[in-house]
């Protein structure tokens, strides 16, 4: 790494390139780069990665993109509020399940070679995932180290059973959902080694605290993703800027080191590295998502994060980012 930001050998032959003041952005399946990088490379990840695995084959994007569904389920509007498509996570076969956590065990064996000692993981997820995710981060090498749960009121569950509203108007067939986990990993220290060490020697193996001192907390306060924010990224699994940027910062114990996004989307993790000055790898296979990353990060970088109560207590706790910045 330069002091104008990452070295462009890490992208390899894959098309790439530079974005903001120091990230990189690959085109290329995260699977071979992160098998081809030099081992002990990246110093954390901070990822939102698909879960049915199939949802963003191309013939499952297209079929979301007409309305019609596939595994995308096109839900119906909620007390008035229009539902954006969300994958059938609770519509996964066993052949699904399988295919899931081979995806993630292999994907973790990857990022554990990719990884520092003591590098960290913060991987988006959800209720019903969860525990198969963890299961395979695990048994591809990752030590599991807790959750970030990202408070949040969201349009998914509290739905009357389906075809049947009127019959039983007074049940939801499951919660509502009002917060999403976030699984905190580790690749684990050498044998013997103390986190200080790990420090000295690698600039990983702990979490960054805030200015004012105060250790990251385990519970995010959050909101759902500001219009304005996806006016400029069409992804649909877009995380506000008000969270990646508070991940981000703490992914990286001491200030300094990459941190990579092997499933970047639209690119919003990179740009919340932009905004609180740290460097990023964002890594994408699908080209529209690619060729969107490019012109939308330097625009979410640059955005404030609202002024609500969520971002307030945000900045009150010592936030590196301020919501009129």
């Amino acid at each position: 790494m330069t002091p104008a930001g990452i070295d462009r050998s890490l992208a390899l032959d894959y098309g790439h390139e530079r974005v903001g003041k120091r990230s990189l952005i690959i085109h290329a399946d995260c699977f071979e780069w992160l098998g081809r990088i030099p081992p002990n490379t990246l110093h954390a990840i901070v990822t939102d990665p698909p879960y049915g695995v199939k949802e963003y084959d191309f013939d499952q994007l297209e079929k979301r993109n007409n309305g019609n569904g596939g595994i995308w389920r096109i839900p119906p509007s909620f007390d008035g509020h229009k539902r954006a498509p969300l994958p059938r996570f609770t519509a996964l076969t066993s052949k699904d399940r399988d295919r899931l956590q081979r995806f993630f065990t292999e994907w973790s064996r990857l990022v554990t070679r990719a990884l520092r000692p003591g590098g960290h993981v913060f991987i988006a997820t959800n209720a019903f995932v969860a525990p198969l995710l963890y299961e395979a981060l695990s048994s591809g090498g990752l030590e599991f180290r807790g959750q970030v749960i990202r408070l949040v009121r969201t349009l998914r569950g509290g739905d009357r059973p389906k075809n049947a509203e009127n019959d039983y108007p007074d049940v939801s067939s499951m919660p509502r959902g009002c917060y999403e986990p976030w699984g905190i990993f580790r690749k684990p220290l050498p044998p013997k080694m103390k986190v200080s060490d790990c420090l000295k020697e690698f600039q990983t193996g702990g979490l960054r605290r805030y200015l004012d001192g105060k250790p990251f907390e385990d519970v995010i306060p959050s909101e759902r993703t500001p219009k304005r924010e996806r006016n400029v990224a069409n992804h649909p699994s877009l995380k506000p800027q008000s969270l990646l940027r508070r991940l981000v910062y703490a992914s990286l114990p001491l200030g300094t080191g990459i941190v990579a996004d092997p499933f970047m989307g639209s690119g919003s993790t990179v740009a919340a590295g932009e905004a609180v000055g740290i460097c990023v790898i964002g890594v994408e296979r699908l080209a529209d998502y690619y060729k969107m990353a490019s012109k939308a990060i330097p625009r979410l970088a640059a955005m404030q994060t609202d002024v609500d109560e969520v971002v307030n207590a945000l900045h009150s706790q010592g936030m590196l980012f301020s919501s009129r910045q």
